[in-house]
């Protein structure tokens, strides 16, 4: 009877345990490079022609239009007042200002009677009007009003770009009609958007005294000149942009909507109005 021998081990589990171990090496090999990735310690090769190109490509872009972060805020309810903060950017506050200043004359009011412009003291600053559609960033800026208000661009009057010195102001107004002259082109007045394209060192705020709503809890109470604290104020910053209603959801004129421009104490003030009509506003 033959004596019985060893088997060996079969080469097929030799090669099993060869490819586990491989394996396993390989992926703590691709988590640590995924890791070091991660962290920044690696980068990846990229074709630096092609990087320089899409660098510059970012750095004109953020050169035309350099803007913060863009959330809205609600002021309050009565008026309905919101914020939309760094609605423009510096280049577009710029330019509208460049457009604006050749034409700059003493601002006038609208006369209740026959519609025309008048002079008033209420109103001390110096202002133009930039037509619906001028160019191609005045097209830009209403098609993003219009989607900000859901109110159609046709709907819109032509820019007003207004300037205030130290000492210039606005006493408190309504932006709505009494009368019949002026609703006959595109209806009442039912919105406003006041853009800021300056920042104001102090003073310059829009008030509402009439607001209904404790404006000394405001975070920026302290911050107001006197003027400013007779009501919900608004302190001027460059590309923000502020939505007030002039009437009620059921179409009746809302009081609270009163408004006006305290007086500049330090620096200028440049800003940009928008009136929204009911109806399409011909011009």
């Amino acid at each position: 009877m033959a004596r019985g021998s060893r088997h060996p081990r079969p080469a097929s589990r030799r090669r099993c345990s060869s490819c586990t171990l491989v394996l396993s090496v390989f992926l703590t090999l691709s988590i640590g490079l995924l890791l070091l990735l991660s962290l920044g310690i690696l980068a990846l090769p990229v074709n630096t022609k092609n990087a320089s190109k899409a660098a510059r490509r970012i750095d004109r872009s953020a050169y035309e239009m350099v803007k913060g972060e863009q959330w809205t805020e609600l002021l309050s309810w009565e008026p309905r007042a919101f914020v939309y903060h760094n609605f423009l950017s510096k280049t577009e506050c710029q330019h509208l200002i460049e457009l604006a200043k050749p034409s700059m004359e003493k601002s006038t009011v609208v006369d209740s009677e026959t519609g025309q412009s008048k002079d008033s003291r209420v109103r001390t600053s110096s202002g133009t009007f930039l037509r619906r559609g001028r160019d191609k960033f005045i097209r830009s800026i209403e098609k993003r009003i219009a989607d900000f208000t859901f109110i159609p661009v046709e709907h819109g009057e032509g820019l007003q770009i207004l300037h205030y010195e130290v000492g210039q102001k606005y006493e408190p107004h309504y932006d709505y009609f009494v009368d019949e002259v002026n609703t006959k082109n595109g209806g009442q007045r039912i919105a406003t958007v006041l853009m800021y394209l300056s920042d104001v060192e102090e003073g310059g705020e829009t008030v509402f005294p009439a607001a209904k709503i404790n404006s000394s809890a405001m975070p920026w109470y302290n911050k107001l000149s006197v003027c400013g604290k007779k009501g919900l104020s608004v302190i001027p910053k460059m590309g923000d942009a502020l939505l007030f209603w002039s009437m009620h959801p059921d179409a009746t004129l809302d009081p609270s909507s009163l408004h006006g421009g305290c007086p500049v104490i330090k620096g200028n003030k440049w800003s940009a109005t928008k009136w929204m009509r009911v109806n399409e506003y011909k011009v």
